[in-house]
């Protein structure tokens, strides 16, 4: 597959994912059309030698593995990545009216960068329950695709000193403006009751919901020979696509398993966050023997996805001298001493190894020791499987934007070491 149509491809699915609930449907889309087969915790297990499957926890947390056919090592190289990224959800009881405009109150999701927010076309997108014309509790999908919202900035006129360093106040700056004049009886759930009627889905009364607002801008090639690819939700779609696409294209014998975690982005402590038991859980199903399983965790390796900070023009000396990632010149490997990433040296080694054999260039990161330093589902995962983990991602500008941008070539590049993870039968 060429760059472009792996970028073409990167860009729809980031385009149909504005929340953690459609990456998941997304992705279980693409695994479908594949042959993988849909189980369930609460059923059964018919598991055969080579046989490839996935399940969902929450409908925002997804496990895709094929088995190790048979004759081959009984081992699982795994990738992992998350499904969320920062945002603003709308509150539960969120209707606002002031000075004859309708707003919604949302709260902020993750560590956000809130600036960027402002004067966009936002639109809405989540999850829905409603109860049927039956009577019957339901879930949907909802999103309104098209421009239904923004959060206008206070003209530089009112706010002299703007551009000197301005604040925002969630509670107060961030309502997003909805509409005028939408009647005073106006309420939210009856609006997303009449948008899934368009839709053709039949609903008595919307009970809850879980939304999120989202920038309707199309992912883009930018620059003037198209060198960077600029999109919402980078952090991270771009790694849960990258290892859905290696795992597909693999061929291999081996053991293989995705985890696109949900509330990454929050700490991981949830029911399908990285910090709970659904991925041990998986795999005791898989290996009901607690031996065979151990011998399979101590034989296994996991690649942790995430992107990295690339070193930004404008601000250098954010980053260490001699670890500063460039867009465009491959992925990284992130390390700290304080494990707030996984890698060590013979995690290092193998990627390095793999990187070689498909002739992908390898890049570093460490943090400023007088900096403080983020983390991933590479430590926590390394921790509850007690299995080998190294941190990996794409450069990336603007983190936790609205917006980001990484470099176009990166993400097939990336792809290509993915899928050599997959292939190899590298061990120690």
């Amino acid at each position: 597959m060429s760059q472009q149509a792996y970028l073409n491809g990167l860009m729809g699915f980031i385009t149909h994912s504005p929340t953690p609930f459609h990456a998941v449907a997304s992705i279980i889309s693409k695994l479908s059309a594949a042959g993988y087969n849909a189980l369930d915790m609460a059923s059964h297990w018919d598991l055969v030698p080579g046989g490839c499957y996935y399940i969902t926890k929450n409908d925002s947390t997804i496990i895709a593995f094929q088995l190790p056919k048979q004759g081959a090592l009984q081992r699982m190289h795994m990738i992992g990545a998350h499904t969320d990224s920062p945002c603003l959800k709308v509150k539960p009881n969120p209707e606002r009216q002031s000075k004859g405009y309708h707003q919604l109150g949302v709260e902020v999701y993750g560590g956000a960068l809130l600036h960027p927010w402002f004067d966009r076309d936002l639109s809405l997108a989540g999850r829905v329950v409603s109860r049927d014309v039956s009577g019957q509790l339901v879930s949907h999908l909802i999103d309104f695709k098209r421009p239904v919202a923004c959060i206008p900035s206070l003209a530089i006129h009112l706010d002299r000193e703007a551009n000197k360093g301005h604040s925002v106040n969630p509670q107060t700056d961030l309502p997003v403006l909805l509409g005028q004049a939408l009647g005073d009886d106006f309420n939210l759930r009856a609006t997303l009751a009449k948008e899934l009627r368009k839709d053709g889905i039949e609903v008595d009364e919307v009970i809850d919901y879980e939304l999120s607002f989202y920038d309707v801008q199309a992912p883009a090639l930018v620059g003037l020979k198209q060198e960077f690819l600029a999109a919402a939700r980078l952090d991270n779609l771009l790694s849960c696509y990258m290892g859905l696409t290696a795992m597909l294209a693999a061929n291999t014998d081996q053991g293989m398993l995705l985890i696109c975690n949900d509330h990454e982005e929050v700490g991981s402590q949830s029911a399908e966050g990285a910090q709970g038991a659904f991925l041990m859980s998986v795999l005791q199903r898989i290996y009901p023997r607690p031996e065979l399983l151990h011998q399979v965790l101590d034989a296994s390796t996991f690649i942790s996805a995430d992107n990295a900070h690339g070193v930004h023009p404008n601000f250098p000396s954010k980053h260490d001298d001699q670890h500063g990632p460039k867009l465009n010149q491959g992925p990284v490997i992130k390390v700290n001493a304080n494990q707030r990433y996984a890698t060590n040296a013979i995690t290092s080694a193998m990627v390095k190894e793999l990187a070689a054999q498909v002739d992908v260039p390898i890049q570093t990161f460490v943090v400023r020791s007088d900096m403080g330093c983020g983390s991933t589902i590479g430590p926590i995962t390394a921790a509850q499987l007690g299995v080998r983990t190294l941190d990996l991602g794409v450069p990336t500008f603007a983190m936790h934007s609205i917006r980001e941008l990484a470099g176009s070539a990166d993400p097939h590049i990336t792809h290509k070491l993915l899928q050599q993870f997959f292939e190899t039968n590298m061990t120690f």
